[in-house]
């Protein structure tokens, strides 16, 4: 095995948020109280500048530049990150799930199914694209051994990932960077292995972000991707179907779902050998990934786990919604606050929905790895 690549801290300057949204919110150990800490007024602009995106006759994002996508992304995420945490966990992904199973248990179970598929060892130096606030960075690196730089566009999260690491005692082996997955500044040929969990989705082109992957990736690497996408079922011409995948467009901070096929034949056109691919969320299982979202999870856990699966209900999300109001109401919540919890509930919906018809699946596995001699015509 090569030497390892340079830190994320070595490569990148990451200056801490100056954003004044968040002040010193991202320093907060608590999710909710995180979110009360908010400068007010930067929180209602950039909730207003979120929604705007959409146009009001159909909730679809208009036409915009890169960085226009990429500031919606991270509006997205300052607005939402808070929210995650205190509703789901630190790994910001869904999963499959066991009877009896604990909450956090199944988020890492899917974590370490990756990890296995993939071939992550000790010593490997590993990059996450699109790595949120740090949670499977940090499992993957508790499980296998291996180090990993996490890339994340939205540097609250960096800032948050950052902090959580710390806290966990895990800063020698986990690292994290402010940085863009269509462009990835490391150097060629700097990773033993690659993953992305539901994060890709984010991109404009499939192709473009996997193409980024296989630069950065060692020859003979493995590149394992958990790909949000439309099943073969989905019908575009059909406008239920049309309407429930723009709901998870707009829910979800995503600019346009792709297709099964199209993530496929992107990753192959990148000049990966595809080696295995699997709808994990194909299987029969009794508990669907999508329970927690329709207020019917039976997992087993902790009092604390189960009381989390219960503000995943329909029910808690509407005390949810009353409470943060009545903050709003008194100012103790930044304005904008009811607003984003109302687009991650109709967000959600719309995933149960297409989960249930089958039309949608967050968990679409591909492992791929990049040939010990470049494929002529990558990428045409």
């Amino acid at each position: 095995m090569s030497s390892a690549p340079p830190q994320a801290n070595e490569m990148h300057h990451f200056e801490p948020s100056v954003e004044p949204m968040h002040a010193k919110s991202a320093a907060e150990q608590n999710a909710f109280l995180s979110m009360l800490k908010k400068d007010h007024k930067s929180h209602r602009a950039i909730a207003d500048n979120y929604l705007n995106f959409w146009d009001a006759n159909d909730g679809k994002a208009r036409e915009n530049t890169d960085d226009e996508r990429d500031g919606r992304i991270s509006n997205y995420y300052d607005l939402a990150t808070d929210i995650y945490e205190e509703a789901w966990a630190q790994s910001f992904h869904l999963c499959r799930f066991a009877i009896g199973e604990p909450f956090r248990q199944a988020l890492a179970r899917h974590e370490h199914y990756l990890a296995y598929l993939m071939g992550l060892k000790r010593d490997m130096h590993v990059l996450d694209v699109g790595c949120g606030v740090g949670g499977p960075a940090r499992e993957m690196a508790t499980f296998t051994g291996c180090t990993v730089v996490g890339l994340n566009n939205n540097g609250y999260q960096v800032q948050r990932a950052t902090l959580h690491s710390q806290r966990q005692g895990l800063s020698t082996k986990v690292s994290f960077v402010k940085g863009d997955f269509m462009n990835i500044d490391f150097p060629e040929n700097s990773f033993d292995a690659v993953y992305a969990i539901e994060a890709t989705v984010h991109a404009p082109s499939l192709q473009g972000a996997y193409e980024q992957v296989y630069n950065v990736l060692k020859p003979g690497g493995a590149f394992g991707v958990y790909e949000w996408v439309m099943t073969d079922k989905y019908d575009d011409s059909d406008p239920r179907h049309r309407a429930m995948r723009l709901g998870i467009e707009r829910g979800n901070g995503i600019a346009s779902m792709m297709t099964r096929q199209h993530a496929v034949s992107a990753i192959k056109a990148a000049g990966f050998l595809l080696e295995y691919e699997e709808d994990l969320a194909a299987h029969p299982d009794e508990i669907p990934w999508y329970a927690p979202l329709a207020g019917e999870f039976r997992a087993g856990g902790t009092l604390w786990e189960r009381l989390t699966a219960l503000r995943l209900t329909w029910m808690g999300r509407m005390a949810m919604s009353t409470l943060v109001g009545v903050l709003e109401g008194v100012r103790l919540a930044p304005p904008g606050t009811l607003d984003t919890l109302k687009v991650l509930s109709q967000g959600a919906e719309a995933l149960v929905a297409g989960g249930r018809e089958g039309l949608f699946t967050p968990m679409y596995l591909m492992v791929a790895r990049k040939p010990t001699q470049r494929v002529s015509g990558k990428g045409q």
